[in-house]
């Protein structure tokens, strides 16, 4: 990631020109690692962002409002104690160091203004807030504590004196002359990596797009060194005038891979450029998305690994359940049994193990196997109960084979729209269609009770304009199905397939063939089968669609209906959910 010094250094003079002079209404920390500040400005009320998580440190203007917890953390609670209502008197960066300075002009408990100055140490995993006291350079707090323990060179705990993190033996690269530039290059092979280790503010990214215009001759090196000198001025002279144009590269995916406010060679034609008019609009899209695809992988793990984990319990049921019906269903030797011992009491010794009599039904010996301690008689009634017992377990072992049956199909649906989720609000609403249905527990630290989150399925347009619509998740299914599509549109869903529910809106119109096959592909595509050909789907109209009293979402049964097979397609790529 490039937040080098350049970048940072962007985002100064971007933030010096907004919030100068802004004061602090309110200060906000929705993650442990986030701060949000509400400044209002002669333009306006801006929103400053502070991050120091490890995948996600910067400052910048942002647009979003995450939601916070119902009680402030206790560094949130101090900073409101010596900010709230601090006008923001300047914002500098620290050398040309990934390190911001905003300095504030407060009032202390006793009415007397003092300063104050917010560092933010931009630096990965290492990065930080600190809140410093201006006259005595001690730490008020910082969002993050290092002990002595955690590192001995340097402390950041409240009382200690503030120092600025070990100087490198760089140059900055707004002082750097042309003659430092060539002395710096003493591997003309490797001109990025000599930009990088002797200038201060580069990233590998920006050293490397800075010495790719490195002639090959090796008497042009004051050329290149020129080069490079000119390019650097432009740069500075940009941030000052704020006309730089930050870039997000995005891979083949469209995930953002780097950011920066220049454009960076090393990505060549393999990654998308998209340009934006601020550096704070390029670095929310950068982080907001860049976080977003990290956490819904991660949720997203955590909820198939949940899933996959009730499925095998599912199917280990279901063979230890077939186990027990194959011997229930064999069960016709005890009722034999039972029948030849009470035919043939007299021929049995008192104490036997075991009796062979003749079969009155095929004249063949059977062997009965008895229990010393009763009676004859005795033993026959205990081989009336068993296979009385086993004629009641085959229609309970049905029952429940049907009922895990139905679970393991509803699982499997869930895990198909789990693993095409696309937002984390899809999977916030899955996990609590898995609570709700009893494969989950209810979270005993909620706050309080979550806000059903509006239906939001899949929109698409066919080529005659009709529209289509199709679910998300299960319950987004019955809300399409039973609630949103009238009795005469077309309801579609692969057979015996998980997948979606998809409605065609007939408008009260005769669909034609090729309506009917194209919102069958997208059927296709939005089931377990779009890597598959000729994908079998299923089709009626929604009158013939119920959904059975107690079953589970997304669970219906249908009739008059008939079956297209088509290959998995979208009808063109200007689809989008409904919002």
């Amino acid at each position: 990631m490039s937040y080098d010094g350049v970048a940072t250094a962007a985002a100064v003079s971007e933030l010096q020109q907004n919030l100068t002079l802004g004061k602090i209404e309110k200060i906000y920390q929705p993650h442990s690692e986030q701060l949000i500040f509400n400044i209002h400005t002669k333009a306006g009320r801006k929103k400053l962002l502070l991050s120091v998580s490890g995948n996600h440190a910067g400052a910048y203007l942002t647009e979003t409002v995450p939601e916070n917890p119902a009680s402030p953390p206790v560094f949130c609670m101090v900073m409101r104690k010596h900010l709230n209502a601090g006008r923001i008197t300047q914002i500098q960066q620290h050398e040309n160091d990934r390190i911001i300075e905003i300095l504030l002009e407060t009032v202390n408990e006793m009415g007397f203004s003092v300063n104050k100055k917010l560092i933010i140490e931009i630096m990965g995993k290492h990065s930080n807030v600190i809140l410093t006291d201006m006259t005595s350079g001690k730490i008020i707090d910082s969002i993050k504590h290092i002990s002595i323990d955690v590192n001995r060179a340097r402390q950041i705990l409240p009382g200690k004196l503030y120092e600025y993190p070990p100087a490198q033996k760089k140059i900055p690269f707004t002082k750097i002359t042309r003659e430092e530039i060539l002395q710096l290059l003493t591997d003309p092979l490797q001109p990025g990596r000599c930009l990088l280790s002797g200038i201060q503010g580069l990233s590998p990214a920006l050293a490397e797009t800075l010495a790719s215009d490195l002639p090959s001759a090796s008497d042009a090196a004051k050329e290149f060194a020129s080069s490079v000198y000119s390019r650097l001025q432009k740069l500075i002279q940009e941030i000052r005038e704020h006309t730089f144009t930050p870039v997000v590269y995005l891979d083949g995916a469209g995930k953002p891979v780097d950011f920066h406010i220049t454009d960076l060679s090393i990505y060549g034609t393999d990654y998308t450029a998209k340009s934006f008019d601020t550096f704070s609009q390029a670095a929310e899209f950068y982080f907001q998305n860049r976080e977003s695809s990290n956490l819904l992988k991660q949720k997203s793990g955590d909820l198939i690994r949940i899933i996959n984990g009730d499925l095998s319990r599912l199917r280990h049921k279901t063979q230890k359940l077939n186990e027990d019906l194959y011997r229930a269903e064999n069960s016709d030797k005890y009722r034999l049994y039972g029948e030849l011992l009470t035919a043939n009491l007299h021929q049995v010794k008192p104490g036997a193990s075991s009796v062979t009599v003749i079969s009155y039904y095929d004249g063949s010996e059977v062997k009965i196997p008895l229990d010393p301690k009763y009676a004859p008689s005795k033993n026959a009634q205990i081989y009336y109960k068993k296979y009385g017992k086993a004629k009641t377990a085959v229609k309970e072992k049905k029952i429940q084979l049907e009922e895990v049956s139905q679970e393991i199909d509803y699982l499997e649906s869930v895990l198909e729209f789990t693993e095409k989720a696309h937002s984390v609000e899809e999977l916030r609403t899955i996990r609590q269609e898995l609570t709700d249905s009893g494969f989950l527990r209810y979270r005993k630290n909620r706050n309080t009770k979550e806000k059903p989150s509006k239906p939001s399925p899949y929109a698409y347009t066919l080529t005659s304009g009709k529209r289509v619509f199709a679910g998300r998740n299960n319950k987004e299914n019955d809300w399409l199905t039973l609630k949103k599509a009238s009795s005469t549109d077309i309801w579609f869903h692969t057979k015996d397939i998980p997948g979606s529910h998809v409605i065609l809106f007939t408008e009260g119109q005769e669909p034609s063939k090729e309506e009917l096959f194209e919102a069958a592909a997208i059927a296709a595509w939005h089931s377990k089968g779009s890597s598959s050909e000729n994908v079998p789907v299923d089709y009626t109209r929604v009158k013939y669609v119920k959904k059975p009293a107690g079953s589970k979402p997304g669970m219906v049964i249908f009739t008059h209906n008939k079956t297209l097979y088509v290959d998995p397609a979208l009808p063109g790529p200007d689809h989008t959910a409904e919002k």
